[in-house]
């Protein structure tokens, strides 16, 4: 019987899930968190922030996993918990690093059913969702289609991967070159993307206090992907909101300079409805919360869709 997700199922949560890697120096280690009942359940890769790891994300993961997804979470290299010297000979590579992390859980969906118990036969892999924060987000935005550009502006490799239905882009870093400040250029030259080929239907999300020392510009760095992308799109502005987007990155997380648990609750909400919207289920929910902020004077943001 399917579940019904317009309602809250108990969540179990099982880490970690160890995925081996040959030539990444690290087993991956991953986080799976389902409802405890339903089946048909979509599924959402999720990327972490600098520094972060399985563990965070708990106001985001607890809600979209209550609410019938599946959130599989990976330690990217950049971890705390990993600790790489910063002279590790991986360190300019973990871009690509992390790209291929989700790859690697795409590729071994099969152990990581297998280790849940009680989630075998109850994946549906046709509706498989991406999404991620900061560095996350650029992550996943390669899984999408965009492309580092070179040093000479030419597009570098297609990373792409069609097994991503749809993607959520939270507090996602804009254009590179001039727009990068002297720090990011010199120390992130992977920071340097093409939207042009990110065809994949995505909402990206941004905060419009969100001033980042990696840039020259402003918050409206963040609505790039948003902007200079292809294809169905939405982007939702969040009032007020800073890098952390209100506090996604864990309950009572010192990182989180605009604490605001409203502002958590509308987010997590807002990509949960786009998402289930995006990967084709029978739902109303996207499009009347869409009207309301497009239509009403909501003091947390609005929405724009292409």
């Amino acid at each position: 019987m399917k579940m019904n997700v317009s309602t809250s199922s108990p969540v179990v949560s099982v880490k970690p899930v160890v995925l081996p890697v040959p030539g990444r120096g690290e087993d991956l280690q991953v986080r799976v968190s389902a409802p405890a009942t339903g089946s048909g359940l979509p599924i959402i890769i999720f990327s972490h922030g600098f520094g972060w790891s399985l563990d965070g994300y708990g106001p985001l993961v607890d809600y979209w996993a209550a609410h019938g997804f599946v959130v599989i979470q990976p330690t990217h290299l950049d971890s705390r918990t990993l600790n790489l010297p910063p002279d590790d000979p991986r360190s300019p590579l973990i871009w690509r690093f992390r790209v291929e992390d989700l790859k690697q859980i795409l590729d071994q969906l099969d152990l990581i059913e297998a280790s849940v118990p009680g989630l075998s036969g109850r994946l549906d892999r046709s509706r498989i969702a991406a999404v991620g924060h900061s560095w996350g987000g650029q992550t996943v935005s390669m899984l999408l289609g965009a492309r580092v550009l070179d040093a000479h502006g030419q597009p570098g490799e297609d990373m792409s991967d069609s097994r991503i239905k749809a993607g959520a882009l939270l507090s996602t870093t804009g254009l590179g070159g001039a727009d990068l400040s002297p720090f990011a250029a010199e120390h992130f030259p992977f920071m340097n993307p093409s939207f042009s080929d990110m065809r994949t239907p995505t909402l990206v999300v941004a905060g419009d206090h969100d001033q980042s020392p990696l840039s020259t510009r402003g918050p409206d760095w963040f609505t790039d992907p948003y902007f200079l992308s292809p294809g169905s799109k939405s982007l939702l502005t969040l009032f007020g909101a800073e890098h952390s987007l209100g506090g996604i990155a864990g309950y009572n997380a010192a990182e989180t300079t605009d604490e605001n648990p409203e502002r958590v609750a509308l987010l997590r909400q807002l990509t949960w409805s786009y998402l289930r919207d995006a990967l084709d289920f029978d739902d109303s929910s996207w499009l009347v919360a869409r009207k309301a902020l497009e239509e009403g004077a909501n003091p947390l943001g609005r929405i724009e869709s292409k």
